[in-house]
């Protein structure tokens, strides 16, 4: 026969059935309203209990301040989370300032995205005929792409995904030079010819962060198991590096990290738009460089020692 057990209490008989579960916290998250940055969101809202997506417009979306940092894409989102609109934020991290706004911290950083950039309308750099119109803004990608081919014509190319491989379609260039994670995200790999394996990606590019107000620990524990550790680590080295190097979104710089063995290795890229002068290294984080952001601040401090200032124009 078997055996039961009998659960009393002083006023009487407990059930072993369980009540009703807690209700689950509603967790505002913000988000900017391009197609893309939807798409980000909805996938870190999913990992969320209880996330409910709230679009701010920023000044970057409404066209404002064009000449301004990458301030004009986080500001109202940082300012949202401040006076408690939202409890959390959604970012590219390379849309990220080097110095966050004071009172926040990032609160988690979900697995990384393949952070290379392809060149959508041709099958290679190789294959572009002489002349070939490449559409970009990135100074970064420019200055590359110029020191490999100096014999190409690079053009500004703005807007969205949508916006900029319609120009490509018309025919207004040759060939444009978009990240991989973002066509990813919106489900277009088929638009992508070829990955740019040998340029060095923008510090954080395939990865999202997370914003949260520092000491809110309710909301940053809502994001943590979004939280990938090695992209993290790796993350904090790009972002050392970049606040190093004092530079922004209108500075000609890569910064790729990796994780490999426990060990983050670093890979940095400094040049002029016209890809005439440029400096790389490459450092592994071993011994007083073990911490990312250490390696980052070190890399940076090489980079200065071999004129990183005199190729930016400083």
């Amino acid at each position: 026969m078997g055996r039961f057990k009998r659960c009393f209490r002083r006023s009487g008989v407990r059930s072993g059935r369980r009540g009703p579960s807690a209700p689950t916290r509603l967790v505002k998250l913000g988000t900017r309203g391009s197609a893309l940055a939807l798409a980000q969101a909805a996938t870190v809202a999913q990992a969320i209990p209880g996330a409910q997506l709230e679009t701010i417009i920023s000044s970057g979306d409404r066209g404002r301040e064009a000449g301004d940092d990458k301030e004009r894409w986080v500001r109202e989102l940082d300012e949202a989370l401040l006076d408690g609109r939202i409890e959390l934020a959604v970012h590219s991290a390379k849309d990220l300032p080097a110095r966050l706004t004071e009172g926040l911290v990032i609160a988690a950083t979900a697995t990384r995205a393949d952070p290379f950039d392809v060149l959508c309308g041709a099958e290679s750099i190789e294959a572009l005929p002489p002349g070939a119109r490449v559409g970009t803004n990135s100074l970064r990608r420019a200055a590359q792409l110029m020191a490999i081919r100096d014999d190409i014509e690079i053009c500004e190319l703005h807007g969205n995904i949508d916006t900029r491989l319609d120009a490509l379609a018309e025919g207004r260039f040759d060939a444009i030079v978009l990240a991989l994670a973002g066509l990813q995200r919106l489900q277009r790999t088929d638009e992508a010819g070829a990955r740019l394996d040998q340029l060095v990606p923008a510090a954080g590019q395939g990865t999202l962060a997370i914003t949260a107000r520092s000491g809110d620990s309710s909301s940053i524990e809502a994001a943590a198991g979004l939280n990938d550790e090695a992209t993290g680590q790796c993350l904090t080295a790009e972002r050392a590096l970049v606040e190093s190097l004092d530079s922004d979104c209108h500075t000609p710089v890569g910064a790729y990290a990796t994780l490999d063995d426990g060990t983050v290795t670093l890979e940095a890229f400094v040049g002029r738009p016209d890809g005439s002068v440029w400096l790389r290294d490459r450092l592994a984080g071993v011994g007083e460089f073990a911490d990312p952001s250490a390696l980052g601040h070190e890399v940076g401090r090489r980079m200065l020692a071999a004129g990183a200032a005199g190729v930016l124009g400083r």
